[in-house]
């Protein structure tokens, strides 16, 4: 019998449960670079993507489609729909919510990525300074991760457009002016979720030892992060190939001469997983996006809803 999980059903797994599944993934030996790449269709309104992902006993695949049209038409952006299967018998057992899937898990990467880093940047303090550029759902989404895990003492948000501050923030400031860059000075972790093709803060604002979570891009012309910050700071990727092939802000970084590609570092690299980097420059974690991680966001929402425990049989 195949069940239904929706965007509540989702959501329940919570940050904390979503950046652990993550984790236990990785530390159980899933090598993010044997996933198969997604598929991207151009379509004549916008693209579909094709994510599909075998791991663990499971097998699911996510159709998400992008339509850049919409925000206009007042719809959402982007849709999705996940179909979990039993790897045995390919038997199909879940079909969830692709958006509040993609929403979940997104962030729950970041913080992964990153999280022996922020626990460092806390330290005994009184908390988190976070700057996040962009109001949307992954916006939020990061903060929710960050909170899950450490003290926040402060968010502001950037937008290029006026509007009422969020509820999961302090204030919210344009990105044209100087309030913005001056967050960004102060700030232990700078977020970057915006549809925006060139880079939205100068890096030489941000601080030796900040984090920048950056997830809005995933196309190889497209990027969110200027090339110095990219050449000071330790770069964490999912994959070195998914970032080779469709991360524009490693990609344009390497073709200007500010990054080396045998200086990233994967989420499957022991400095990696141990967060073992140095501490005394910025750390970016950039992500595009993979099957592995719908999918094991999937399985844990699906058990937490059976009540099915941590392991299969």
């Amino acid at each position: 019998m195949t069940v239904t999980l929706d965007a509540a059903d989702v959501f329940a797994l919570g940050p904390a449960g979503a950046v652990a599944a993550v984790r236990e993934a990785l530390a159980g030996g899933l090598d993010p670079d044997g996933d198969v790449p997604r598929a991207v269709v151009p379509l004549a309104h916008g693209q579909g993507l094709l994510m599909p992902s075998e791991s663990g006993g499971w097998f699911g695949v996510k159709i998400a489609t992008v339509a850049p049209g919409n925000a206009a038409r007042g719809l959402r952006r982007i849709n999705a729909t996940y179909l979990l299967h039993d790897s045995a018998t390919l038997t199909p057992v879940a079909l969830l919510d692709g958006v509040a899937l993609t929403t979940l898990r997104t962030p729950a990467v970041s913080v992964a990525a990153c999280l022996d880093r922020l626990r460092a940047l806390v330290d005994g303090g009184e908390g988190l300074r976070l700057v996040v550029f962009g109001a949307g759902p992954q916006g939020e989404g990061h903060v929710a991760a960050v909170r899950a895990h450490v003290p926040v003492a402060d968010v502001t948000v950037v937008t290029r457009r006026e509007g009422p501050v969020p509820g999961w923030a302090d204030r919210r400031l344009p990105a044209a002016g100087g309030g913005a860059a001056a967050s960004v000075r102060r700030a232990d972790v700078v977020v970057t979720a915006t549809s925006a093709r060139r880079p939205v803060f100068d890096g030489r604002l941000v601080r030796d030892g900040a984090v920048v979570l950056a997830v809005g891009s995933h196309e190889p012309d497209a990027r969110e992060l200027d090339s110095v910050l990219m050449g000071r700071a330790t770069v964490v990727v999912e994959s070195r190939a998914t970032a080779l092939r469709e991360a524009g802000d490693v990609v344009m970084a390497i073709h200007e001469g500010s990054l080396d590609p045998d200086d990233l570092v994967t989420l499957a690299d022991p400095t990696g997983s141990r967060g073992d980097v140095p501490a005394g420059r910025p750390l970016v974690v950039k992500t595009c996006g993979m099957g592995w991680q719908d999918l094991v966001v999937a399985v844990a929402a699906h058990r937490r809803k059976e009540g099915t425990p941590a392991e299969r049989s």
